[in-house]
């Protein structure tokens, strides 16, 4: 690789696909440049912390031939170590691979390697570097799938999301990231830290490729992308009760992209948030905290001395939790639900921050979940829209949030928002 690992040309999906398929280079090509990518790069980003031997046996003709693969350190791998990013999981081994590995290795991608993760998935940062932003956070808990395909290392990685922590990364990385409707992506074989939350996601450069790849892992059509025009559609502004935590950058970023969707055909209509939303929001905390402790007792009770500080913090207050307090943030939850789905029945899709501004400076924080944390309760599916960014060039990520279950509806309105940005800034679209 001849390209400085910051200004390396990211990895597309689609294009490499496209490649192989007009034999301009062959799937062994793609995933021998992706390692020499990594080889050349990533000690300076610090995104990988196992690679995968080359397999000779690797397919050359199934759909994601060619297409590399970095995996968020908390799904199984037969053939490399999952140690969660932490001390108590050290060398540890698994057998067999999560259930959504498995899917994308019989779908013919490589799973190049384990990505960094905080601690157990929690919040204590590890040493990942931004590679679109140096000297600021690549996100957490995901921060080595994101930084990796932010710095052109992969094509595409697998993250997971309890509060924040695809969509924030992806934001901070200036990426496309996607949190789908709950349990579309399995989540068998990836550590459990909230079973009530926890949700897998996908990491890539564009939407666009995120819904090629989406589909060609589950089999599901995602991919009913069209032109960079908003013709039909009807589009809420949702105006949080937690808005005030915005940086004004942000706001300016979401008023940006409203325009953008307005002046391409759509209608834009402000919602203010229903209470039971807002109390649902409010009820994560309860359920992330009780489930946790429950979901890594073992680890609590038998390696609490050697956790990191901030994951034994939530680990202790989460042990605090009485039955009928989790039985109550249950119920907000539940409600929290019916009032989302409430939601599309005056628009077709919700445009959101993905975070509260653009990656905080320094690696002591992962950064604040709060934005997200709301759809991750609901299970509604979100994806992160990249190319906005502030006055001095750091990354801001916009969301699309549909119903429950059109997944499909939240990646094509997405598309056409990704579309609409590159157009206004004079760059042309994947």
């Amino acid at each position: 690789m001849t390209d400085h690992p910051l200004e390396a040309p990211r990895l597309h999906v689609g294009a490499i696909l496209k490649a192989i398929e007009d034999r301009r280079m062959t799937a062994v090509d793609a995933i021998e440049a992706a390692r020499r990518r990594i080889a050349a790069g990533d000690s300076e980003i610090g995104a990988f912390v196992c690679l995968a031997e080359d397999d000779a046996r690797q397919s050359t003709e199934a759909p994601l031939a060619g297409i590399s693969i970095g995996v968020k350190d908390i799904f199984d791998t037969h053939d490399m170590p999952t140690e969660m990013g932490s001390p108590l999981y050290e060398g540890h081994r698994p057998r067999f691979d999560a259930a959504l590995v498995a899917m994308a290795r019989s779908a013919g991608a490589t799973i190049i390697g384990k990505t960094v993760t905080t601690e157990l998935a929690s919040i204590d940062p590890k040493d990942t570097r931004n590679p679109v932003a140096p000297g600021h956070t690549p996100g957490g808990s995901s921060s080595g799938s994101a930084a990796a395909v932010a710095a052109g290392f992969v094509a595409a990685a697998f993250g997971s999301q309890t509060g924040g922590s695809v969509i924030r990364p992806a934001s901070f990385c200036g990426i496309a990231g996607f949190k789908p409707s709950f349990r579309l992506l399995p989540t068998v074989g990836m550590k459990t830290f909230s079973w009530s939350l926890d949700t897998a996601g996908l990491f890539a450069a564009s939407v666009a490729d995120l819904a090629l790849l989406a589909e060609r892992i589950t089999g599901r059509p995602l991919t009913s992308l069209s032109a960079a025009d908003a013709n039909g559609l009807k589009i809420g502004l949702y105006r949080a009760k937690v808005d005030d935590h915005l940086d004004h950058e942000m706001t300016e970023a979401i008023g940006a992209a409203a325009r953008l969707l307005e002046r391409a055909g759509a209608r834009i209509v402000d919602l203010a948030e229903p209470a039971a939303l807002s109390e649902g929001r409010d009820s994560h905390r309860t359920i992330q905290g009780f489930e946790a402790a429950r979901a890594l007792m073992h680890e609590h009770v038998s390696g609490g001395d050697r956790l990191g500080p901030k994951l034994r913090a939530i680990l202790d207050e989460g042990a605090t939790v009485e039955p009928d307090a989790y039985d109550g943030a249950r119920r907000c939850a539940r409600l929290a639900r019916k009032a989302a789905t409430s939601l599309f029945e005056t628009v077709d899709a919700l445009l959101v921050p993905s975070a509260s501004g653009p990656p905080p400076a320094g690696l002591a924080s992962t950064g604040d979940p709060t934005m997200a944390k709301l759809w991750t309760l609901t299970g509604n599916p979100v994806v992160n829209v990249p190319g906005l960014t502030t006055s001095a060039g750091l990354p801001l990520g916009v969301s699309i949030v549909t119903r429950f279950g059109r997944d499909w509806e939240a990646l094509t309105i997405a598309d056409r928002l990704e579309r609409l940005i590159q157009a206004d800034r004079g760059r042309p679209s994947e």
